[in-house]
């Protein structure tokens, strides 16, 4: 079913309505989901009507339809891609099977915790970025940020429906769990330690859509190729709505670049301080932190879990479909760097245990065509200066390399000399105050604050001036 049917309580394309047992339970979930929205999500904005796309349809072309809305009235709902009912699975020790339309049940365990783990980062990313519309620079702005909230709450829909459906009474308990944890908590944090992290400031946000969400990217293209099916098909649509969020952090840090380089050229003698821009070194200490920090949501590098989800057909690599390998990858190997007892060795690792690894070799090459967008900027402008991507090795709390210190560009580093040098890479709280205190709110119209270049065009055929939010 390509058409979302409208006329129920929750939108969807998957027949709710001839489930009346699920959708009773659904219907039940939906009130205690908007008082999640209402608490914990956009702060003082859900009276405001908001220029927001809304899925029409799960085609390609054609799927999204644009108009002014309240968030609260935003019509959330569960959409899949359409089922291909001769759909094999593609990798793995069960590669050629059919894809399950059920859960195995001696995978139930393993699938709960990668769904429950995938969901709790949606509504988190909307908890961390809950205040960011009092200092939104401008309406264009402040529109993107609300679409990326309301489709983060559609993606945890697509979660919970899969949990509801699926897993029974656990499921419907973690779905409940779901809207209990807070981002940041210290009695019930988040899942993962990046969705905990504070998002205080607009560079902040542009940098988690940029290296956030594009981790989601990833790890919902490895779920797309899962031989669940339902799962897989969820996330092959989830895709097409998270490709915005990382339009929105590339070109955002693009266009404060691009103002940052205006004034650098204009004044070349003054600090852009006095200015109210942001100096381009501290644009790279907060890329250097966030990417960081992305980075430890692939997991460790060398990993138990990663090789069992692939050997049972739960998780794929990234366009799984489309390599031209061995999908079973049973005796192939992965060379890699690891740290162990102080020191780098290169060393053939099992595929199936470096898969972790295997889908940050995708993220960084993805990473690396964002720095060169932003480096163009900085050549156009006739900026000396390149931004770089680090190392994955750099400030690592999560696999091997979190057990050593390393410098921007990978260099293991004794402890001294990080503690010495890592405030030229990592944002200081001196940089984070400044940021913070150019962050005033700018809504009038066709107007825009002064670190922040303007967009070179609008949203849906409409001008930069247009009314993207009503007051």
């Amino acid at each position: 079913m390509a058409t979302i049917d409208y006329s129920q309580k929750i939108p969807n394309n998957v027949d709710l309505k001839s489930d009346k047992r699920l959708q009773r339970a659904l219907e039940a979930w939906q009130p205690n989901y908007l008082d999640w929205w209402r608490e914990a999500g956009p702060t003082d904005f859900n009276e405001n009507e908001v220029f927001l796309r809304t899925a029409i349809s799960v085609d390609k072309d054609g799927w999204a339809h644009f108009g002014h809305v309240a968030m609260p009235d935003y019509r959330w709902g569960i959409f899949l891609t359409p089922q291909d009912k001769q759909r094999t699975i593609g990798f793995g020790d069960c590669l050629g099977d059919d894809a399950w339309q059920q859960v195995p049940g001696e995978h139930r365990n393993a699938l709960r915790r990668i769904i429950v783990t995938q969901a709790d980062t949606e509504p988190a990313s909307v908890e961390q970025q809950r205040l960011l519309g009092h200092t939104a620079p401008s309406l264009y702005d402040m529109r993107n940020l609300f679409q990326v909230n309301v489709e983060e709450g559609r993606h945890l829909w697509a979660m919970v429906y899969i949990l509801h459906s699926y897993f029974g009474r656990d499921g419907r308990e973690e779905a409940e769990e779901l809207l209990d944890r807070r981002s940041g908590n210290a009695d019930h944090p988040r899942i993962l330690g990046t969705f905990n992290e504070p998002c205080r400031d607009w560079l902040s946000f542009f940098c988690f859509t940029m290296f956030t969400d594009r981790d989601g990217k990833f790890q919902l293209l490895s779920l797309a190729e899962s031989g669940f099916d339902p799962l897989a098909r969820s996330c092959r649509f989830m895709l097409t709505e998270e490709a915005h969020h990382m339009f929105v952090g590339q070109t955002g840090l693009g266009r404060v670049i691009q103002r940052t380089c205006e004034l650098m050229k204009e004044y070349p003698d003054r600090d852009v301080r006095e200015l109210g821009a942001i100096p381009l070194d501290i644009i790279q200490r907060y890329i250097n932190y966030w990417n960081s920090s992305s980075n430890d949501l692939f997991g460790g590098e060398i990993s138990s879990n990663a090789s069992n989800f692939f050997a049972s057909g739960l998780k794929g690599r990234a366009y799984e479909d489309k390599l031209d390998v061995d999908h079973a990858a049973k005796n192939e190997f992965y060379t890699m760097d690891v740290w162990e007892n102080g020191s780098l060795s290169q060393q053939e690792v099992p595929l199936r245990n470096a898969m972790n690894e295997v889908l940050r070799d995708g993220y960084v090459e993805d990473n690396i065509k964002g720095v060169e967008y932003w480096n163009k900027i900085c050549a156009k402008n006739d900026i000396d200066f390149r931004f770089e991507l680090p190392h994955r090795r750099f400030n690592r709390k999560i696999g091997m390399y979190s057990e050593g210190f390393f410098a921007h560009d990978g260099t293991p580093l004794d402890e001294a000399t990080w503690n010495q040098k890592s405030a030229d890479w990592l944002p200081s709280d001196e940089d984070r105050k400044y940021v913070e205190s150019l962050m005033v709110r700018c809504t009038e119209r066709g107007k825009i604050a002064g670190w922040i270049a303007p967009p070179p065009k609008g949203i849906n055929g409409q001008p930069f001036d247009y009314e993207y939010v009503r007051f």
